[in-house]
């Protein structure tokens, strides 16, 4: 039986190589893929964003090789940002809140 911190990097796995295998390398995310995959698995996230360019903004920024394609250990990077970011705002919450 596996653990939920197990269940949560498998799922990471599997999200990555759902969206991952629909073009191209199968191993990396397009920009139309890590699109999908924001829009789809991030939708809190993107629902109140209003900017055209985010997704090339992203993508600029993952893209660390500059191939074009966002790898597994890049996208790992956005998750790990985004689960920080959500850390920060809930102990900012449980500080105002007294606790």
């Amino acid at each position: 039986m596996s653990t939920p911190l197990e269940d949560a990097m498998d799922t990471l796995i599997r999200i990555f190589h759902h969206y991952s295998g629909k073009e191209g390398d199968r191993y990396k995310l397009s920009k139309r893929e890590l699109k999908d995959l924001l829009t789809s698995e991030l939708t809190d996230f993107f629902s109140g964003q209003k900017d055209p360019l985010l997704v090339d903004k992203i993508m600029k920024d993952l893209d660390s090789n500059q191939d074009n394609e966002v790898d597994f250990h890049e996208f790992v990077i956005l998750v790990a940002a985004l689960t920080v970011a959500c850390n920060n705002f809930f102990e900012e919450q449980q500080k105002e809140e007294g606790y």
